[in-house]
């Protein structure tokens, strides 16, 4: 499955994916699953993809900002796409920021909470964004075993 396996939670399953992989059916997910992006900055489309959006579990827009230009110089160096978003992970500490992003933001707890709250009730949730997993890293993985260890 593109989007990595599925978690038993409580009483609801959760199971990340990318938007592409909806847009193209190359997903499945049950018909009751609610699609939950995770993007701080949502394009108009996106919305149209999934049933709701919670920015808040996005990465902060400084983290974005550094990620994005590492990754541009680590292309003008020769790397390919997939590699400097890769390599640019590793630069700028995305996984260690992002994580204390989740911990530190009361915000992002909220939201956290919120979604766990669901999934107890049984609701199903697919996280949702916009990097295939198979290619680049993406911090709704992050996001989706954060959840699974709550």
């Amino acid at each position: 499955m593109p989007g990595g396996p599925i978690g038993r939670m409580a009483s609801g399953h959760l199971a990340d994916t990318y938007v592409a992989a909806l847009q193209h059916d190359l997903e499945e997910l049950d018909p009751d699953t609610t699609l939950v992006g995770v993007v701080r900055n949502p394009t108009g489309w996106f919305h149209a993809a999934v049933d709701e959006n919670v920015p808040e579990l996005g990465p902060p827009e400084p983290l974005l900002e550094s990620a994005k230009s590492a990754e541009e110089a680590l292309k003008m160096r020769g790397f390919c796409g997939e590699g400097a978003h890769n390599a640019a992970w590793e630069e700028v500490g995305f996984e260690e920021t992002y994580r204390a992003h989740l911990e530190e933001s009361a915000s992002a707890q909220d939201a956290l909470e919120s979604l766990e709250e669901r999934l107890e009730a049984g609701e199903s949730l697919a996280l949702v964004c916009f990097e295939n997993t198979a290619k680049k890293r993406c911090h709704r993985t992050m996001l989706r075993e954060y959840l699974e260890n709550a």
